[in-house]
C-alpha cells in the first residue's frame, strides 16, 4: 500500500506480506546445503545482462564512462540529461552488448520535483523497466572550477544551489525503490559521492588561483555519502542494495595545469585519475558480484584520504 510522508509517496510493505516473505526465506543452514563457491563464476556475477539502469548526468566527464562500463557489461542504460537531445545522443554512442537492449536518452531534472517524476516515469516506459539507479547529476559547480565561490565568499544562495542535489538523489532513489518493490525484484542504488564528502581541501592548492573548492560541495557530498548509509539500513529488507562510489582527483582537460599539479602532490600514485577507472568500481557495485555490499563508500581515489 502507499503512504504520505512529507510530500513523497512511499510504497509500504504489510506486516502481513512482510512476515510471509520472512518464513520463505531459506535458513542459514539450507543455504549451505550443497553449497560450492565455485559455482558462482566471477564473470557472471559481474554480467549485467538483462539489467536496465538509469543513469543522471549522462553527458559529464564521468557520467559519460559511468555509461559506458554499464553497457559494456550488458546492462540497458537510459542516460538522462536536462538536455533531451544530448541525452538521446549519449545514448546512442554507447556500446551494445549481445545480451543488452537498446539504450535510451530521457530529460531529468533532478532538482524540481515535477522533472524529478516525470523523467523517472519516462526512463520507465522507455526501457520497461528499471533495476539500477546511479545518481551522478550536479546542479552546481565542481572543485577547481572557475569562478567558483570560495569558504570566505559563499552566499546562502550558493550553498542552497548545491544542496538541493541530494533532495533529486533520495527522490529518485525512492522511485526506485518503490519500482522495483512492486515487481517483486531486487534493486540497486548507487550514489555518486566524493573524496570531499570524506576529508577537507588543502587550502595551497587553490590559493593564488580563481579556483576553489567549495565548501557546499563538501557539505553536498558528505550528505550523499550518509543518505547511502540510512537508505541502506532501511531498505536491506526490501532487497534494494545502496552503495555510493566516491572519485577522487579527475580533473578534466580544461583544469588549469597549475591546480593539477598542486593536486598531483597530495596523492599517494602521484597522478590524476582517468573516468574508466570508475567503470570496476561501478559494476562491483551494481553487479551480483557485489550482493552482500550495501550501505558502503568505494572511494576511488589513488590514495588520497589514506594520508
Amino acid at each position: 500500500y502507499q503512504r504520505r510522508v512529507r510530500g513523497w509517496t512511499c510504497n509500504v510493505m504489510s506486516a502481513k506480506r512482510r512476515k510471509a516473505e520472512q518464513q520463505t526465506k531459506p535458513s542459514h543452514a539450507e543455504a549451505l546445503n550443497g553449497y560450492d563457491s565455485g559455482n558462482f563464476s566471477s564473470i557472471k556475477m559481474l554480467s549485467l545482462e538483462g539489467k536496465v539502469a538509469l543513469v543522471t548526468g549522462a553527458c559529464g566527464w564521468l557520467g559519460k564512462a559511468l555509461c559506458e562500463g554499464l553497457a559494456e557489461a550488458g546492462c540497458t542504460v537510459v542516460a538522462s540529461s536536462r538536455d533531451e537531445v544530448k541525452a538521446t545522443t549519449a545514448a546512442s554512442k554507447l556500446p551494445r552488448h549481445r545480451g543488452g537492449g537498446q539504450h535510451h536518452g530521457v530529460k531529468l531534472d533532478h532538482t524540481t520535483p515535477e522533472d524529478l517524476k516525470a523523467g523517472f516515469d519516462a526512463a520507465v516506459a522507455a526501457a520497461g523497466t528499471l533495476d539500477i539507479l546511479v545518481n551522478n547529476g550536479l546542479e552546481g559547480a565542481y572543485p577547481g572550477e572557475s569562478g567558483e565561490l570560495d569558504i570566505g565568499s559563499t552566499t546562502f544562495e550558493s550553498f542552497h544551489r548545491h544542496q538541493v542535489n541530494n533532495a533529486g538523489y533520495f527522490g529518485l532513489a525512492v522511485m526506485l525503490r518503490d519500482h522495483v518493490v512492486a515487481e517483486s525484484k531486487p534493486g540497486c542504488v548507487i550514489n555518486i559521492g566524493s573524496m570531499y564528502g570524506q576529508v577537507g581541501s588543502y587550502p595551497e592548492v587553490y590559493s593564488d588561483t580563481p579556483y576553489a573548492s567549495p565548501v557546499a560541495y563538501h557539505c553536498l557530498k558528505a550528505g550523499t555519502i550518509h543518505m547511502t548509509r540510512h537508505l541502506a539500513v532501511y531498505w536491506g529488507k526490501d532487497k534494494v542494495r545502496v552503495n555510493c562510489l566516491s572519485p577522487g582527483p579527475f580533473p578534466g582537460a580544461s583544469a588549469p595545469a597549475e591546480v593539477v599539479e598542486r593536486l598531483e602532490e597530495k596523492v599517494p600514485v602521484g597522478r590524476m585519475g582517468l573516468p574508466h577507472e570508475l567503470k570496476g568500481p561501478l559494476l562491483l557495485l551494481a553487479s551480483d558480484a557485489g550482493s552482500y555490499i550495501t550501505g558502503q563508500n568505494l572511494t576511488v581515489d589513488g590514495g588520497w584520504t589514506a594520508w
